[in-house]
């Protein structure tokens, strides 16, 4: 798969629940970054959070449908619930996980991948941007 599109992601929550963030950074096989996407969530929890940064990966990957797309997670329970390994008992992340599975089988060369935390550094550095942004946003309109 030396023509895939890496997308790492990852989702931040300051407090679970608190103001959450996404990060996700989509790169060619060289390593050149495509896009890079940091948005500010409102309150979840922490895994609210990754599935929601899971969701704007997958509606960002549609554009790339015809190439082969290696997701990359350091969220070991979003993987293993994807993955069939664990149940989703929560929910509230119910929703989440059906929309991720319906996302993903419009990929078809799509795959998802855990990667140590450390491999995910960007995506989880533009989710707690967002969380900061948000709160100097907010400072600043005081």
């Amino acid at each position: 798969m030396d023509k895939a599109i890496i997308v790492n992601f990852d989702g931040a929550s300051s407090g679970n629940p608190g103001p959450a963030g996404i990060g996700v950074v989509f790169q060619n096989s060289n390593g050149t970054v495509l896009k890079t996407i940091s948005h500010f969530l409102g309150r979840r929890t922490n895994n609210q959070a990754e599935y929601e940064a899971f969701l704007f990966a997958l509606k960002e990957a549609l554009k790339f449908r015809k190439s082969p797309i290696i997701f990359q997670t350091d969220s070991e329970l979003l993987f293993r619930q994807v993955k069939g390994e664990y149940r989703v008992k929560n929910v509230g992340l119910k929703k989440y996980y059906q929309r991720a599975l319906k996302l993903l089988s419009l990929l078809p060369y799509a795959r998802l991948e855990f990667s140590p935390r450390g491999l995910n550094a960007t995506a989880d550095r533009l989710a707690k941007q967002a969380i900061r942004n948000y709160f100097l946003k907010r400072k600043d309109e005081k």
